[in-house]
């Protein structure tokens, strides 16, 4: 495993300053408009068309990577991407800045195949379950960094907007300069979204409703903490905090799903959620303090429910199928993006800054019905036959759900590398160990128990 890290240091120095400058542009660029004083509703327009630049990029750039190349494409991406963060100073226009915000979108979602599927031909049966972890961490940590650095400069100068275009800049040092042959791009099983509903309309609900709701905080919380008065370093706190919230609730709302029925934890979730939401909207612009806690506990469970919607998702899938009902819960999740900072920002017109948290409130709430009186009730499997549950991001998981523990066809088609003597010194317990990590715990709801001795008509779907 720390060989492969050692291999893959590069690629993560670059996945580093790339998630960390995007993410710094998108909360800058909010704080901009709500200097410049522009409406929320058009913010929230401008700021939309990042999300449908992005749902584009991730149906059509991985054929130009195809065609010239992960190197190639990383690079003009990245030139693209740089050259467009420069622009956006010179001229503060809402058309302007909406093109921008599309073809940003677009080259992110090529720089993100590119990275993800690099980082996925890494992985093999034995370390693909520590990848998948690494990589969430590492793009949870980014995201949180790239928060810290809108106190560096005036926003209303040139500087920050600087600042992010060298570190995507950097971004393409490392991965430029390295000599390892490039990874293929493979097609996989494709899933409508009239499909998956019919499936898991739970899960095709939950992607969407996790859309609406990470896209909206996203797009319009600087603009909230900007209308509420908070200056660049409470702003900068309050951003950072919420992600770091949803890094740290993300392993005990895991245990959860793993020892208790998965549908009615997303609707107590849901139903957390939207109380501490309200709770934000009456209370937060009164004490910083209550502000934070309500906001992160709030955008803690929030960023769970797309995982919990994998998970539920996954459950009613053959194994072969993961992938592809994964790239199906990602086009749910890219429709909610685009929808949810225009629903916030409607609300914010309506009611003020509070509007932004009101709004997810009252989308919560419309999770909550669904899941009790609608048709997210469904037959589901009981706990004892619930696969385990992983974190996931859906903005990294582009090419990244390739390596998703749960998917099977991974198995036939990356095989274990030999475990020698030289890796395990020749310990028959750490051979036993590495295969007990490759199959899934035991005891738990892998396949390396009693499901892969039964009978192929006893044995669960995955």
């Amino acid at each position: 495993m720390q060989r492969t890290a050692l291999t893959l240091s590069s690629l993560i120095t670059s996945i580093i300053l790339l998630i960390m400058g995007n993410a710094f542009l998108t909360t800058l660029l909010g704080l901009r408009l709500s200097i410049e004083e522009f409406n929320p509703s058009v913010i929230g327009w401008i700021l939309v068309f990042y999300s449908v630049g992005f749902v584009a990029g991730t149906l059509y750039a991985g054929r130009i990577i195809e065609k010239v190349g992960h190197i190639r494409a990383f690079a003009v991406f990245a030139a693209v991407l740089s050259a467009s963060v420069l622009i956006y100073p010179m001229a503060v226009e809402a058309w302007l800045w909406g093109f921008l915000r599309v073809l940003g979108g677009f080259v992110m979602a090529g720089l993100m195949i590119v990275m993800e599927s690099w980082f996925s031909s890494k992985a093999d049966n034995r370390n693909r379950a520590s990848l998948f972890a690494i990589y969430q961490i590492i793009f949870f940590l980014s995201t949180a960094g790239g928060q810290v650095l809108i106190r560096v400069g005036d926003p209303s100068g040139f500087i920050p907007f600087s600042l992010a275009a060298i570190l995507v800049v950097l971004a393409l040092t490392p991965l430029a300069l390295t000599r390892r042959e490039s990874p293929t791009i493979t097609r996989g099983e494709r899933m409508s979204l009239r499909h998956l509903y019919r499936t898991s309309p739970a899960g095709t609900a939950g992607a969407l409703i996790a859309g609406l709701l990470i896209s909206a905080f996203y797009a319009m919380g600087p603009v909230y903490a900007n209308r509420i008065g908070l200056d660049v370093t409470q702003l900068s706190n309050f951003m950072a905090s919420a992600i770091v919230a949803a890094m740290l609730l993300a392993w005990p709302i895991g245990r959860l799903c793993d020892r208790f029925d998965r549908y009615r934890v997303m609707v107590i979730s849901a139903i957390i959620a939207a109380a501490c939401s309200l709770a934000a909207a009456l209370l937060g612009e009164y004490n910083m303090l209550l502000l934070v806690f309500f906001v992160g506990l709030y955008m803690g469970i929030a960023a769970a429910i797309y995982p919990i919607a994998v998970a539920i998702t996954n459950d009613l899938m053959d194994s072969h199928k993961v992938t592809a009902a994964s790239t199906a819960l990602l086009l749910s999740y890219g429709v909610g993006s685009i929808v949810g900072p225009l629903v916030s920002a409607l609300f914010m017109d309506l009611l003020g800054p509070r509007g932004l948290f009101v709004s997810n409130a009252l989308i919560l709430g419309g999770l909550i019905a669904f899941m009790l009186v609608g048709p997210g009730r469904v037959a589901h499997p009981p706990v004892a036959r619930q696969e385990q549950y992983y974190t996931t991001i859906p903005e990294a998981a582009l090419g990244i759900a390739d390596i998703d523990p749960r998917n099977q066809e991974f198995d036939d088609q990356h095989p274990s590398e030999p475990v020698t003597e030289q890796d395990t010194g020749g310990s028959e317990e750490a051979e036993r160990d590495g295969h007990l990590e490759a199959s899934g715990k035991p005891g738990e709801s892998g396949r390396a128990t009693d499901i892969e001795t039964a009978p192929p008509e006893d044995r669960p779907k995955s």
